[in-house]
């Protein structure tokens, strides 16, 4: 049966839908030997030879859903220009083509989903659908009842307003400050830039849960296989958009 090419390449387990379509755009794809760069072209995978740089590729692989504690000092992606470590360095051993959910800033830590089924991928990363994400940051200095409060009225930043889903005040000493902080939006350091607005910078940030996903005591560099109820619990609709 014919499927679009960017639907079958992420059945594959090669990437997102997202960079699917970016791989055909930049000329990437070929499918029976004809390099394709139409979005819309189909293809039956059953039947037809599709190959990412010459490599064929197959849609029967199987399905592996891994959480990794991140530690800081790695990169999201698959590939770094500056030769940084990438967080494919620390699955090594699973023994199949995974690539990250998202994404978590090179200096950030904590809970991050690797995959090889695009289509959980992309349904776990698509804003309509608002994961919650909650972390754990530490703040420069004191944070004050008016800042936190500000914080869930909302507070402008450049790209537009920024409201926090839940804020909790943790430990603190006279120099800093732990919050717990809860999200459901993922622009780019979204955290970090909210409290560098409001005079307090980020110092660390834990990513602790997503969606009904829980740390827990996985070790920094250390990854478990997701049960199946965790993989079916972050499918589930959760705070889907009207």
């Amino acid at each position: 049966m014919e499927e679009r090419l960017q639907k079958i390449i992420a059945a594959a387990g090669i990437c997102s839908r997202r960079a699917a379509e970016e791989l055909i755009l930049a000329g990437k794809v070929q499918v029976n030997d004809r390099v394709v760069r139409q979005l819309g072209t189909r293809a039956d995978p059953g039947r037809d030879e599709i190959r990412i740089d010459g490599r064929l590729i197959t849609t029967e692989v199987e399905r592996v859903y891994l959480m990794l504690n991140k530690p800081a000092g790695y990169v999201t992606t698959l590939k770094d220009p500056e030769g940084r470590p990438v967080v494919t360095d620390l699955v090594r051993d699973v023994g199949q083509r995974v690539y990250p959910v998202g994404r978590l800033d090179y200096d950030s830590e904590g809970l991050l989903i690797l995959t090889n089924d695009g289509a959980f991928a992309e349904r776990v990363q698509h804003p309509r659908y608002e994961i919650p994400r909650t972390y754990l940051a530490k703040v420069r200095g004191r944070v004050t009842r008016k800042e936190l409060q500000s914080l869930l009225k909302g507070i402008e930043l450049e790209d537009g307003p920024f409201t926090v889903d839940g804020i909790q005040e943790e430990k603190f000493n006279e120099k800093s400050q732990w919050l717990r902080v809860t999200i459901s939006e993922g622009r780019n350091r979204i955290i970090r830039r909210a409290m560098e607005a409001l005079g307090h910078p980020v110092a660390r940030l834990i990513r602790v849960s997503l969606g009904s996903l829980e740390l827990g005591s996985l070790k920094p560099g250390e990854h478990r296989q997701l049960r199946r109820k965790e993989v079916e619990g972050l499918l589930r609709p959760q705070r889907k958009k009207a």
